[in-house]
């Protein structure tokens, strides 16, 4: 099954998206937390701990890269596992964004 996007150029047409280049980057997707300037740092020790089971003290060293570095990569993964780590980010009120883990 092909995937189709529109085209921006010219209205009305569309191309057909190259599924071999999408999964020619098998790389995996890194989900990382940024500084703010509103969460304590130990709420964001306690999120890291609910929500991927770090321990006390990968908690504070990851909340400590965000405190001080400004951000820290907390998870890793696939597309959907980064998407639905980034939504339970957001929902205890932290600010996260993914992206493809560097090579």
């Amino acid at each position: 099954m092909s995937e189709f996007t529109f085209a921006s150029s010219q209205p009305g047409q569309v191309q057909e998206v190259d599924q071999a280049d999408e999964t020619k980057s098998d790389r995996p997707w890194i989900v990382i937390v940024w500084n703010d300037p509103i969460n304590l740092m130990s709420y964001v020790t306690f999120v890291f701990q609910k929500l991927f089971g770090y321990s006390l003290e990968k908690a504070t060293e990851l909340m400590l890269d965000v405190h001080h570095k400004g951000r820290a990569v907390v998870s890793n993964g696939s597309r959907e596992r980064a998407e639905f780590d980034v939504y339970r980010l957001h929902e205890h009120g932290l600010w996260a964004t993914m992206e493809h883990e560097s090579l």
